[in-house]
Protein backbone atom coordinates (compact mmCIF):
# COMPACT_ATOMS: atom_id res chain seq x y z
CA UNK A 1 0.00 0.00 0.00
CA UNK A 2 1.66 3.54 -1.13
CA UNK A 3 0.70 6.72 0.53
CA UNK A 4 1.63 10.04 -0.05
CA UNK A 5 2.62 13.16 1.99
CA UNK A 6 3.31 16.82 1.27
CA UNK A 7 5.14 19.19 3.36
CA UNK A 8 5.91 22.58 2.14
CA UNK A 9 7.96 21.55 -1.28
CA UNK A 10 9.18 18.15 0.59
CA UNK A 11 7.01 15.02 -0.95
CA UNK A 12 7.14 12.32 1.77
CA UNK A 13 5.91 8.56 0.06
CA UNK A 14 5.23 5.64 2.92
CA UNK A 15 5.04 2.08 1.59
CA UNK A 16 3.65 -0.77 3.26
CA UNK A 17 4.50 -4.37 2.29
CA UNK A 18 5.33 -3.08 -1.75
CA UNK A 19 4.05 -4.98 -4.47
CA UNK A 20 6.97 -5.22 -7.72
CA UNK A 21 4.34 -2.86 -9.36
CA UNK A 22 4.75 0.02 -6.76
CA UNK A 23 8.89 -0.60 -6.38
CA UNK A 24 8.78 -0.27 -9.92
CA UNK A 25 6.68 2.96 -10.16
CA UNK A 26 8.76 4.02 -7.76
CA UNK A 27 11.81 3.28 -9.66
CA UNK A 28 10.91 5.16 -12.62
CA UNK A 29 9.47 8.12 -10.34
CA UNK A 30 12.50 8.67 -8.43
CA UNK A 31 15.25 7.25 -10.65
CA UNK A 32 15.94 4.67 -8.01
CA UNK A 33 18.72 2.61 -8.18
CA UNK A 34 18.56 -1.26 -9.38
CA UNK A 35 19.86 -2.07 -6.24
CA UNK A 36 17.89 -0.30 -4.40
CA UNK A 37 14.88 -1.41 -5.73
CA UNK A 38 15.08 -5.31 -5.64
CA UNK A 39 16.06 -4.83 -1.74
CA UNK A 40 12.46 -2.96 -1.18
CA UNK A 41 10.80 -6.45 -1.95
CA UNK A 42 12.19 -7.91 0.74
CA UNK A 43 12.84 -7.47 4.20
CA UNK A 44 16.81 -7.10 5.29
CA UNK A 45 18.38 -8.80 8.19
CA UNK A 46 21.09 -6.13 8.27
CA UNK A 47 21.72 -2.12 8.79
CA UNK A 48 23.05 -0.55 6.04
CA UNK A 49 23.82 3.00 4.49
CA UNK A 50 24.70 3.48 0.89
CA UNK A 51 25.28 6.52 -0.98
CA UNK A 52 24.27 7.24 -4.56
CA UNK A 53 24.38 10.64 -6.67
CA UNK A 54 20.87 11.35 -6.50
CA UNK A 55 19.47 9.64 -2.99
CA UNK A 56 20.85 7.71 -0.10
CA UNK A 57 19.97 4.46 0.70
CA UNK A 58 19.22 3.60 4.50
CA UNK A 59 17.84 0.60 6.40
CA UNK A 60 17.30 0.29 10.30
CA UNK A 61 15.49 -1.76 12.59
CA UNK A 62 13.61 -0.58 15.61
CA UNK A 63 12.69 -3.19 18.65
CA UNK A 64 9.05 -4.32 19.33
CA UNK A 65 8.39 -5.69 22.94
CA UNK A 66 6.60 -8.70 22.32
CA UNK A 67 6.04 -11.92 24.49
CA UNK A 68 5.08 -14.43 21.72
CA UNK A 69 8.49 -15.25 20.87
CA UNK A 70 6.78 -16.47 16.97
CA UNK A 71 6.88 -13.08 15.79
CA UNK A 72 9.60 -11.12 15.11
CA UNK A 73 11.36 -8.84 17.80
CA UNK A 74 12.22 -6.06 15.76
CA UNK A 75 10.55 -3.88 12.82
CA UNK A 76 12.82 -2.92 9.52
CA UNK A 77 11.85 0.21 7.95
CA UNK A 78 13.87 1.20 4.75
CA UNK A 79 14.69 5.22 3.83
CA UNK A 80 15.52 6.40 0.38
CA UNK A 81 16.35 10.03 0.94
CA UNK A 82 16.45 12.42 -2.08
CA UNK A 83 16.81 16.20 -2.22
CA UNK A 84 13.31 16.94 -1.71
CA UNK A 85 11.56 13.55 -1.01
CA UNK A 86 11.72 10.95 1.90
CA UNK A 87 10.44 7.39 0.93
CA UNK A 88 9.98 4.56 3.77
CA UNK A 89 9.24 0.94 3.20
CA UNK A 90 7.95 -1.10 5.88
CA UNK A 91 6.85 -5.13 5.49
CA UNK A 92 4.26 -4.19 8.78
CA UNK A 93 2.16 -1.86 10.44
CA UNK A 94 4.09 1.03 12.38
CA UNK A 95 2.36 3.52 14.81
CA UNK A 96 5.05 6.08 14.74
CA UNK A 97 4.74 6.32 10.50
CA UNK A 98 0.60 6.44 11.38
CA UNK A 99 1.44 9.32 14.28
CA UNK A 100 4.00 11.58 11.39
CA UNK A 101 1.36 10.63 8.58
CA UNK A 102 -1.41 12.40 11.09
CA UNK A 103 1.23 15.44 11.75
CA UNK A 104 1.79 16.04 8.30
CA UNK A 105 -2.36 15.78 7.58
CA UNK A 106 -2.89 18.82 10.12
CA UNK A 107 0.11 20.09 9.48
CA UNK A 108 1.44 19.76 12.42
CA UNK A 109 5.31 20.32 11.90
CA UNK A 110 4.55 23.90 10.54
CA UNK A 111 4.21 25.03 13.89
CA UNK A 112 7.44 23.72 14.85
CA UNK A 113 9.21 26.68 12.76
CA UNK A 114 12.59 24.67 12.45
CA UNK A 115 15.61 25.93 10.72
CA UNK A 116 16.57 24.39 6.92
CA UNK A 117 12.79 22.96 6.51
CA UNK A 118 13.12 22.54 2.43
CA UNK A 119 15.37 19.25 2.58
CA UNK A 120 14.25 15.71 3.36
CA UNK A 121 16.58 15.64 5.95
CA UNK A 122 14.25 17.53 8.28
CA UNK A 123 11.31 14.79 7.74
CA UNK A 124 13.60 11.81 8.04
CA UNK A 125 14.60 13.90 11.69
CA UNK A 126 10.87 14.75 12.76
CA UNK A 127 10.54 10.61 11.77
CA UNK A 128 13.32 9.22 13.53
CA UNK A 129 12.39 10.97 17.12
CA UNK A 130 9.07 9.60 16.51
CA UNK A 131 10.54 6.05 15.94
CA UNK A 132 12.72 6.72 19.10
CA UNK A 133 10.12 8.44 21.07
CA UNK A 134 8.05 5.37 20.73
CA UNK A 135 10.66 2.97 21.58
CA UNK A 136 11.17 4.96 24.63
CA UNK A 137 7.44 4.25 25.29
CA UNK A 138 8.22 0.49 25.18
CA UNK A 139 11.02 0.87 27.24
CA UNK A 140 8.36 2.02 29.52
CA UNK A 141 6.48 -1.44 29.49
CA UNK A 142 9.77 -3.12 31.16
CA UNK A 143 10.08 -0.59 33.36
CA UNK A 144 6.31 -1.49 34.97
CA UNK A 145 8.07 -5.34 34.39
CA UNK A 146 10.90 -4.32 36.85
CA UNK A 147 8.86 -2.73 39.13
CA UNK A 148 6.35 -5.77 39.51
CA UNK A 149 9.61 -7.54 39.70
CA UNK A 150 10.51 -5.69 42.50
CA UNK A 151 7.46 -6.08 44.67
CA UNK A 152 7.42 -9.79 43.93
CA UNK A 153 10.99 -10.36 45.36
CA UNK A 154 10.80 -8.37 48.63
CA UNK A 155 7.07 -9.62 49.36
CA UNK A 156 8.87 -13.48 49.68
CA UNK A 157 7.71 -14.96 46.18
CA UNK A 158 11.22 -15.32 44.93
CA UNK A 159 10.73 -18.75 43.37
CA UNK A 160 7.85 -17.46 41.20
CA UNK A 161 9.63 -14.24 40.21
CA UNK A 162 12.52 -16.52 38.65
CA UNK A 163 10.74 -16.81 35.50
CA UNK A 164 9.14 -13.38 35.29
CA UNK A 165 13.19 -12.52 35.34
CA UNK A 166 13.98 -14.81 32.45
CA UNK A 167 10.67 -12.93 30.25
CA UNK A 168 12.19 -9.33 31.24
CA UNK A 169 15.90 -10.32 30.21
CA UNK A 170 14.49 -11.71 27.10
CA UNK A 171 12.90 -8.19 25.82
CA UNK A 172 15.76 -6.22 27.51
CA UNK A 173 18.01 -8.94 25.18
CA UNK A 174 15.57 -8.62 21.96
CA UNK A 175 15.58 -4.88 22.57
CA UNK A 176 19.45 -4.24 22.37
CA UNK A 177 19.82 -6.57 19.40
CA UNK A 178 17.33 -4.75 17.32
CA UNK A 179 18.90 -1.24 18.12
CA UNK A 180 22.33 -2.53 17.99
CA UNK A 181 23.92 -1.19 14.78
CA UNK A 182 22.25 2.14 15.18
CA UNK A 183 25.13 4.08 16.04
CA UNK A 184 27.59 2.90 13.19
CA UNK A 185 24.49 3.28 11.00
CA UNK A 186 23.79 6.95 12.17
CA UNK A 187 27.37 7.69 11.93
CA UNK A 188 27.57 6.63 8.38
CA UNK A 189 24.63 8.51 7.47
CA UNK A 190 26.10 11.70 9.14
CA UNK A 191 29.12 11.13 6.40
CA UNK A 192 27.05 9.96 3.50
CA UNK A 193 24.46 13.20 4.54
CA UNK A 194 27.54 15.47 4.83
CA UNK A 195 28.48 14.38 1.42
CA UNK A 196 24.71 14.66 -0.31
CA UNK A 197 23.08 17.31 1.65
CA UNK A 198 25.76 19.74 3.17
CA UNK A 199 26.90 20.42 6.82
CA UNK A 200 24.15 22.86 7.39
CA UNK A 201 21.97 19.82 8.41
CA UNK A 202 25.02 18.90 10.94
CA UNK A 203 22.23 20.32 13.70
CA UNK A 204 19.81 17.47 12.81
CA UNK A 205 22.44 14.50 12.18
CA UNK A 206 23.97 15.51 15.97
CA UNK A 207 20.22 15.66 17.28
CA UNK A 208 19.59 11.84 15.79
CA UNK A 209 22.97 10.84 16.83
CA UNK A 210 21.97 11.98 20.54
CA UNK A 211 18.01 10.91 20.33
CA UNK A 212 19.88 7.51 19.71
CA UNK A 213 22.23 8.06 22.84
CA UNK A 214 19.64 8.56 25.06
CA UNK A 215 17.43 5.64 24.27
CA UNK A 216 20.76 3.62 24.84
CA UNK A 217 21.32 4.84 28.12
CA UNK A 218 17.94 4.07 29.16
CA UNK A 219 18.33 0.90 28.14
CA UNK A 220 21.43 -0.31 30.12
CA UNK A 221 20.01 1.46 33.03
CA UNK A 222 16.84 -1.13 33.05
CA UNK A 223 19.53 -3.69 32.09
CA UNK A 224 21.81 -3.08 35.09
CA UNK A 225 18.23 -2.48 37.08
CA UNK A 226 17.10 -6.00 36.10
CA UNK A 227 20.93 -7.61 37.26
CA UNK A 228 20.87 -6.25 40.91
CA UNK A 229 17.17 -7.55 41.24
CA UNK A 230 18.20 -11.11 39.89
CA UNK A 231 21.28 -11.01 42.30
CA UNK A 232 19.23 -9.84 45.27
CA UNK A 233 16.53 -12.54 44.48
CA UNK A 234 19.25 -15.15 44.12
CA UNK A 235 20.72 -14.03 47.65
CA UNK A 236 17.18 -14.26 49.40
CA UNK A 237 16.49 -17.59 47.60
CA UNK A 238 19.95 -18.86 48.72
CA UNK A 239 19.69 -17.57 52.11
CA UNK A 240 15.95 -19.51 52.71
CA UNK A 241 17.49 -22.36 50.90
CA UNK A 242 20.42 -22.45 53.68
CA UNK A 243 18.22 -22.19 56.43
CA UNK A 244 16.00 -24.89 55.58
CA UNK A 245 18.97 -27.01 54.94
CA UNK A 246 20.51 -25.97 58.46
CA UNK A 247 16.84 -26.80 59.57
CA UNK A 248 16.98 -29.86 58.65
CA UNK A 249 20.77 -30.82 59.40
CA UNK A 250 19.62 -29.89 63.17
CA UNK A 251 16.85 -32.27 63.29
CA UNK A 252 18.67 -34.80 61.79
CA UNK A 253 21.50 -34.96 64.33
CA UNK A 254 18.53 -35.13 66.99
CA UNK A 255 17.25 -37.72 65.75
CA UNK A 256 20.65 -39.84 65.38
CA UNK A 257 21.04 -40.58 68.85
CA UNK A 258 17.61 -41.20 69.53
CA UNK A 259 17.29 -44.06 66.68
CA UNK A 260 20.67 -45.45 67.84
CA UNK A 261 18.61 -46.18 71.38
CA UNK A 262 15.37 -47.34 69.76
CA UNK A 263 18.00 -49.60 67.24
CA UNK A 264 19.60 -51.26 70.46
CA UNK A 265 16.73 -51.41 72.28
CA UNK A 266 14.68 -53.14 69.41
CA UNK A 267 17.41 -56.01 69.08
CA UNK A 268 16.00 -59.50 69.75
CA UNK A 269 18.28 -59.84 72.60
CA UNK A 270 17.60 -59.81 76.40
CA UNK A 271 18.43 -56.35 78.39
CA UNK A 272 18.84 -56.04 81.99
CA UNK A 273 17.73 -52.87 81.78
CA UNK A 274 14.06 -53.58 80.35
CA UNK A 275 12.15 -56.23 82.47
CA UNK A 276 9.06 -54.30 83.05
CA UNK A 277 6.55 -51.86 80.86
CA UNK A 278 7.74 -49.58 83.46
CA UNK A 279 11.45 -49.33 82.36
CA UNK A 280 10.00 -49.31 78.84
CA UNK A 281 8.25 -45.93 79.85
CA UNK A 282 11.49 -44.72 81.75
CA UNK A 283 13.41 -45.66 78.74
CA UNK A 284 10.93 -43.70 76.37
CA UNK A 285 10.84 -40.42 78.88
CA UNK A 286 14.82 -40.59 78.38
CA UNK A 287 14.72 -40.38 74.67
CA UNK A 288 12.22 -37.71 75.48
CA UNK A 289 14.26 -35.68 77.72
CA UNK A 290 17.50 -36.20 75.57
CA UNK A 291 16.13 -35.08 72.31
CA UNK A 292 14.17 -31.98 74.02
CA UNK A 293 17.78 -30.88 75.57
CA UNK A 294 19.57 -31.00 72.32
CA UNK A 295 16.44 -29.32 70.95
CA UNK A 296 16.91 -26.62 73.87
CA UNK A 297 21.15 -26.87 73.03
CA UNK A 298 20.36 -26.10 69.35
CA UNK A 299 17.97 -22.85 69.89
CA UNK A 300 20.26 -21.21 72.43
CA UNK A 301 23.15 -21.92 69.69
CA UNK A 302 20.27 -20.03 67.23
CA UNK A 303 21.30 -23.36 64.87
CA UNK A 304 17.40 -23.92 64.46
Amino acid sequence: MLNRYNYKSLKWIDVESPTKEEVQHLREEFNISSPVSDELLTSTMRSKVDLYSDSIFLILHFPRMIMNRSEQADQEIDFILGKDFLITVHYEKSKPLDDFAKMLELDTLLNKKKLNDDHAVFLFFELMKLLYRNSHEELENVNELLRDLEDRIYSGKGEQTVHLISKVNRLLLDFRQAIRYHLETLKSFENAAKVFYGDRFQYYLDSMIGEYNKLQNKLDGHKEILNDLRETNDSLITTKTNSAVKTLTAMSFIMLPLSLIAGIFGMNVEFALVRSTQDLFMIIGGMILLGTLMYIFFRLKKWV
